[in-house]
């Protein structure tokens, strides 16, 4: 199977090439085309309880689907989002992500829900992240575009500007300095991240774009 992300950084879109026997998973509903001899399969990745979790705490669909190849074809995964498409390799690890922006994964990686507590109620992410585990390749988004840091020390984010995060990374919620900072300086509540690891940043938040479009839909 080969790989190629076409359109970052604005619209980005992965094609993959598949040979016979290849298998690819993608969320639900990513896909934009598929040419060849494929076999589309809807799977309840993890069993229905991970699945269901994963739907209504992670943000993501219950259902997979699994692309797999009886002759050779392609198939491009793409976003609901404008923004730019990036990947992982995992050997033997993890990789945690924020809902909804998971896009797909080779067959060596295991997707679960996992429950960081009420911190992540207060901070309007929801308290889930979607653990990716295992060995190879686990593709993921950006609302806008992607910035890739490596972290040794400290940094404050706005939590919805976090796509994905290595576990050896630590993160906290804190507020914006003060009680009065928190509440009136328009920045609310932050991730305070600590540690050595790799963070993915997207450059526009989806619930700060909700806000402002919402007065303009009630005329």
């Amino acid at each position: 199977m080969r790989s190629t992300i076409d359109g970052n950084p604005d619209y980005g879109e992965v094609r993959f090439d598949l040979d016979p026997g290849d298998v690819v998973r993608a969320a639900s509903g990513a896909m934009n085309w598929y040419q060849g001899d494929l076999e589309l399969r809807g799977r309840l990745l993890g069993g229905v309880v991970r699945s269901v979790a994963r739907k209504l705490l992670g943000g993501t669909s219950m259902f997979i689907t699994e692309y797999t190849a009886g002759a050779p074809g392609a198939v491009g995964i793409a976003p609901t989002f404008p923004g730019a498409v990036t990947s992982a390799r995992l050997d033997d690890g993890k990789l945690f992500l924020s809902p909804s922006t998971f896009l797909a994964a080779t067959d060596g990686i295991d997707l679960r829900t996992r429950f960081y507590g009420s911190r992540g109620f207060l901070s309007g992410s929801g308290p889930f992240l979607i653990e990716a585990s295992g060995s190879g390749e686990v593709w993921f988004s950006a609302f806008g575009g992607l910035v890739e840091r490596e972290l040794d020390g400290d940094l404050l984010v706005d939590t919805g500007h976090v796509c994905a995060f290595e576990p050896t990374v630590g993160y906290r919620l804190r507020g914006a300095g003060g009680v009065k900072q928190t509440l009136f300086s328009g920045e609310g509540l932050l991730l305070g991240f600590s540690g050595r690891g790799r963070i993915y940043l997207q450059s526009r938040n989806a619930s700060a774009l909700a806000q402002w479009v919402t007065p303009f839909l009630r005329g």
